[in-house]
């Protein structure tokens, strides 16, 4: 698994230096240090490398917020949730690239990833917690696009607006967490036992998703 790792932490410097398209599986094994066959060893493609990367990254971002989320359990309600992850993502310079709408770094990269169904599904059932623990408005016209269209917004601006430069991670994360609280969030939030049970439920959700994700990168 160190092995493993030492690869793929090879790919992702290479993949936001150069780009996906200019990576070659021989630069990846000089920058880790191991032979080009040591790299076929672990996954037979450059694809199946990358989608190696994804998943890993995932991951780390997870384990990063069900922590959060066991620390606060009121990291649940949608506005700090969002927030959390804007600001975690942000420092995850792979994650970063992959959903500031900056094409360079992923161009020629395939859309579809492993497991991407199970991903979805978990993303529903933590919308659909969100919605049951009333910690989402139910007079929001299609709730799902509306939170969907908001959250994707901030990260997308990055390369569309200079100004967006002149703000720091945290002040954005700010500016995204109020717009959230105000629009989409009811008026009076839950009380504590009802966000720890959110909490809980989410926690769980997410929790299954790690195994797999683990399996697949280092099992192929």
């Amino acid at each position: 698994m160190k092995r493993a790792d030492r690869i793929l932490d090879a790919a992702a410097e290479l993949l936001v230096r150069l780009g996906y398209r200019k990576v070659t599986i021989e630069d990846i094994a000089q920058r880790a240090g191991v032979g080009k066959g040591t790299v076929y060893l672990h996954w037979r493609t450059k694809q199946q490398l990358f989608d190696a990367l994804l998943l890993r990254e995932a991951i780390a971002y997870l384990e990063s917020l069900l922590a959060e989320l066991r620390r606060d359990p009121a990291t649940v309600l949608p506005h700090r949730l969002l927030s959390f992850s804007f600001v975690d993502v942000q420092a995850r310079p792979v994650l970063r690239v992959l959903v500031t709408g900056d094409a360079r770094p992923i161009q020629g990269m395939p859309a579809d990833r492993p497991l991407r169904s199970q991903e979805l599904l978990a993303t529903k059932r933590m919308f659909d917690l969100l919605v049951s623990h009333g910690l989402l408005r139910d007079d929001v016209p299609n709730l799902p696009y509306a939170m969907s269209a908001l959250n994707s917004g901030f990260y997308l601006v990055e390369g569309l607006d200079p100004q967006a430069a002149e703000l720091d991670v945290r002040a954005k994360a700010d500016s995204l967490a109020f717009v959230v609280r105000h629009a989409l969030e009811p008026p009076t939030p839950p009380g504590p036992e009802e966000l720890a049970q959110a909490a809980a439920e989410i926690i769980a959700v997410f929790e299954d998703l790690i195994p797999p994700y683990r399996q697949w990168i280092y099992q192929g």
